[in-house]
């Protein structure tokens, strides 16, 4: 499947105007804070409206500035998982995982949506947590929820703004090997952001630099790292 993003997005005096593209292989999105990188996903998942520009996933168009398409976040077939997270409070974490299932073509039994979400949960290691309010889990504890509930729902297009950054060096690196074997798995994009350097090598991802709104640098890892555009490109990977 591949997809397309083409936007410009004011907010004041900032600019974002960018154009990725990408297929099934994950692309991450690097920068300084402040360049851009979280509103490019909100924009994806239809929670800020750009002023120009177009966004297409496979053949479904999810905004259009030009023939005024523009599709509420419940039908883009998103799955989002924005640095806050974003868990409902009154629900349980397995019954947050399996919120999404409500919606869809499968109707399911609230039984049934409890037992796939607690299954895929066990998978991301995090299944005894199911039982516990979000307000009793730690940062780490709901960022691992939050990844399972986007995962439960198979979306086309998966947006993971800093998905492991709440989570403690050992935690991370399993969380980041599973998740750059569920993506390497699965039959859709994604698309995150992070700031660390060992993110992107083990997504084997395709990178996007943007600064100050605008994507600056386009590649792998390795041709990355072998002619940086910029200081920020130099450093993020070590150089």
């Amino acid at each position: 499947m591949s997809w397309c993003v083409e936007i410009q997005v004011r907010y004041g005096d900032f600019v974002l105007d960018v154009a990725l593209q990408g297929d099934l292989k994950p692309v991450v999105l690097v920068g300084a804070n402040g360049a851009g990188k979280s509103t490019v996903l909100r924009a994806v998942a239809g929670g800020c409206r750009p002023a120009t520009g177009r966004i297409q996933v496979g053949s479904q168009v999810l905004f259009d500035a030009d023939s005024g398409v523009d599709l509420v976040p419940e039908d883009r077939r998103v799955g989002y998982v924005p640095q806050g997270l974003g868990l409902f409070p009154h629900l349980t974490a397995v019954d947050n995982v399996g919120f999404g299932l409500r919606a869809g073509d499968t109707v399911m039994s609230a039984r049934q949506r409890r037992q796939a979400a607690a299954d895929l949960m066990d998978e991301l290691g995090c299944g005894a947590l199911g039982p516990r309010m979000p307000s009793s889990l730690s940062g780490g504890e709901r960022q691992r929820v939050a990844l399972a509930r986007a995962f439960m729902v198979k979306p086309d297009l998966l947006l993971l703004d800093e998905p492991l950054s709440a989570l403690d060096v050992a935690a991370r690196r399993a969380l980041r090997n599973h998740l750059a074997r569920y993506l390497a798995a699965s039959s859709f994009p994604a698309i995150v952001t992070t700031h660390d350097v060992r993110d992107v090598r083990a997504l084997d991802a395709l990178v996007y630099v943007l600064d100050a709104g605008r994507v600056v640098q386009s590649g792998t890892a390795d041709e990355l790292t072998a002619a940086p555009s910029t200081e920020f490109v130099a450093e993020f990977f070590g150089l």
